[in-house]
């Protein structure tokens, strides 16, 4: 039996979904996402940018950090979709697409894949973050999601990754 599944996702979240967990390493990224900026670590030392946040630089080791806002542009490295919800509060959501989002400028991260389309989404299709308020309260939970980009439309993002 094949089932039908939307193409993108419901146009007004619950309000009910959880907040993430803010460690001492984290905050500063959580932060920024307040304030739709996507801001990364970076290491003052060698230069390279890293995420998750942590306290040394997986390069050189040093500990002399700084925040640093980034394009919020990538590609997709890998990705799925979602059809049972983890907890009662993400019925309303299934299916969603959880993806690993290459960044353009390296690092690797964590994020929903959303938008129309989202659905079809594939391996190297170009994403751009956006920031979304979350809960009842309009507090910013959650925030760091990916929206597809139009196939086709960013030839210039993917030519970095090729």
């Amino acid at each position: 039996m094949t089932t039908e599944l939307p193409n993108e996702l419901p146009s007004e979240l619950p309000s009910e979904l959880p907040g993430p967990t803010i460690s001492a390493d984290g905050a500063p990224y959580w932060r920024a996402a307040a304030e739709d900026r996507l801001e990364i670590q970076q290491c003052r030392d060698c230069g390279a940018y890293r995420f998750p946040p942590s306290h040394l630089c997986r390069e050189c080791g040093c500990d002399n950090t700084g925040w640093t806002a980034v394009s919020g542009e990538g590609v997709i490295y890998s990705f799925s979709i979602v059809h049972r919800a983890p907890t009662p509060a993400f019925r309303a959501l299934v299916p969603y697409v959880v993806a690993l989002i290459d960044l353009a400028e390296g690092p690797r991260m964590m994020a929903n894949v959303t938008g129309a389309g989202a659905l079809d989404c594939a391996i190297g299709d170009a994403v751009n973050v956006w920031f979304e308020a979350r809960g009842g309260d309009g507090a910013v939970r959650e925030v760091i999601e990916l929206i597809l980009r139009a196939r086709g439309e960013w030839d210039a993002v993917l030519q970095r990754y090729r």
